[in-house]
């Protein structure tokens, strides 16, 4: 059976120490930086100190939380984008620029080798491992709906964001000085739309009409009620006009789509609705009818998938076991079922709390996994039992534009702090 080494165009990673332990991982968000970070720092007899290798196809990790300021001009692309080589200039890290093409593992492959495995680059560079770490940071899902792809925006990445800005920027400029409004649809009310719509809404202020649509009855449904009512409070303020119980059924451009009677009554006769991104709505439950939205620009703020990379030969069933969002299934340590060397974190991972419900996609999960896959790492190479990974939920906070924003510790229940003083608190804390 053919491995990666058969192909002429591919060169192995010469592995700077033969003997010590060589530790491949895959994606630098939350969960890949920084269970690197936390190889680095653990106390490693002489012999044991593994050697890491981190990979991911941008040269710089995206601090997510702090996108939207991008938007409001809070800050440089710099502040929360710095370069890995900069990040882990004073480690022993090795980083790539590259994207995974495939993997290798060598008890897939039915051989006994002196490895656990071979991560193949698309550049042709074949990385052997003795553990894997897959922490790929998912990707907008814009396959979902006929059109989004062509027509929304994203907002996952620095480059979305970039894109998003630059979109707006250019619709201030052509509508200077007239009267038509700006019309932003942001597509989904959970922390990224609510954020999203927040953001721009005091961004575009009295030039700007903002419509988030949310296939529930109701914005951030699975947010403490405090943060949901100091949403609701801030969007109310802005004119955010909520479009709830709705799904997108398709984006088309144009008018391509029939305007409705009761859109005719509220479409500005100021603006050119020939260029129009046109949404066409349709009731999550029966007793509403369907709705048409125009808009300049749309933003996709829901669905996600994370890209992990085919499991070689193509022929066998990929027994990576993945639910259905395509998450690896991890047990307790947050080893992926069935593959002893190979560990699963952040997006790339499904792991259920004590009470049984998903642990949420966020940063805070995907930090406090990288500490423990840091240190399951470190027991297994060192042949100590491995720790169940337990997740402590911190709290819930959110940022609504340049003076707003909300917090919901989880010391205490009913608690949510709200306005400048949180802003002040996240920007510098005491």
């Amino acid at each position: 059976m053919e491995g990666p080494a058969a192909n002429a165009q591919n060169v192995n990673y010469m592995w700077p120490d033969k003997k010590r332990p060589r530790v491949c991982i895959v994606g630098g968000g939350f969960g890949g930086l920084y269970t690197a970070l936390r190889l680095e720092s653990l106390v490693w007899p002489d012999d044991k100190k593994p050697q890491v290798v981190l990979i991911d196809q941008s040269e710089r990790f995206v601090f997510k939380p702090l996108l939207y300021e991008l938007l409001s001009g809070e800050v440089e692309a710099w502040e929360i984008a710095p370069q890995f080589s900069d990040l882990l200039s004073n480690t022993d890290v090795r980083f790539f620029k590259d994207r995974v093409k495939c993997l290798y593992p060598c008890y897939h492959l039915g051989t006994n080798a002196p490895t656990a495995g071979t991560v193949q680059l698309e550049s042709g560079l074949l990385i052997e491992y003795d553990w894997l770490v897959l922490a790929i940071v998912a990707e907008a899902k814009l396959d979902i709906v006929p059109g989004a792809a062509d027509y929304a925006l994203p907002f996952y990445t620095l480059e979305d964001a970039h894109r998003v800005d630059k979109k707006l920027r250019k619709l201030e400029r052509k509508n200077f000085g007239k009267d038509a409004a700006i019309r932003v649809a942001v597509v989904g009310c959970g922390y990224g739309g609510v954020e999203l719509a927040a953001t721009i809404s005091e961004r575009l202020q009295e030039k700007g009409i903002v419509q988030a649509i949310n296939v529930e009855k109701t914005i951030l449904s699975n947010a403490p009620a405090g943060n949901r009512d100091a949403a609701l409070k801030v969007l109310s303020s802005r004119k955010v006009q909520l479009v709830l119980g709705y799904f997108v059924l398709r984006i088309t451009k144009g008018v391509e789509s029939q305007t409705s009677d009761a859109e005719s009554k509220t479409m500005d006769p100021a603006a050119d609705h020939s260029e129009s991104i046109i949404l066409e709505l349709q009731p999550a439950e029966r007793g509403l009818q369907g709705q048409i939205i125009r808009a300049d620009i749309v933003l996709w703020t829901i669905g996600s998938k994370p890209l992990l990379p085919e499991l070689e030969p193509s022929d066998k069933p990929y027994d990576i076991p993945l639910n259905a969002r395509g998450q690896a299934e991890t047990d307790e340590t947050l080893r992926v079922k069935g593959h002893p060397r190979i560990f699963a974190v952040g997006d790339s991972s499904t792991l259920r709390d004590k009470n049984g419900k998903l642990l949420p996609a966020t940063a805070q999960v995907a930090f406090q996994q990288a500490d423990f896959a840091g240190w399951s790492l470190w027991a297994a190479i060192n042949d100590r039992p491995l720790l169940p990974f337990r997740y402590q939920n911190l709290g819930e906070m959110m940022t609504l534009g340049r003076y707003d924003a909300a917090v919901s510790p989880s010391f205490t229940d009913g608690l949510t702090l709200e306005g400048l003083l949180v802003i002040l608190q996240e920007k510098w804390p005491i």
